[in-house]
């Protein structure tokens, strides 16, 4: 159900569009290539089996769990609020 000017659906396509982002942002941000033999933050090797299971893995577990501990910056706001046009 769409106000105004707004075509029906139109919630709807705003939330896909954003999910659709969030897909294409984390997959970019996915390893690539050949996998490191040792961690590129503390210079433990990476398990053979962590190598296989991710390509171009980079980072040995603990660290990695560390990366993905830190908070990651948010995509753009599509309903543009007063409040988000203000930052």
């Amino acid at each position: 159900m769409a106000t105004g000017w707004a075509p029906d659906g139109a919630v709807q396509d705003q939330i896909d569009d954003t999910v659709t982002d969030a897909v294409a942002r984390a997959r970019a941000r996915m390893p690539k290539g050949e996998s490191s033999a040792f961690c590129v933050e503390c210079d433990e090797p990476i398990p053979e089996a962590r190598r296989q299971a991710v390509p171009g893995v980079r980072l040995c577990v603990p660290c990695q769990s560390d990366l993905d501990r830190k908070p990651v910056p948010g995509g753009m706001n599509r309903r543009a609020s007063k409040d988000s046009l203000l930052k």
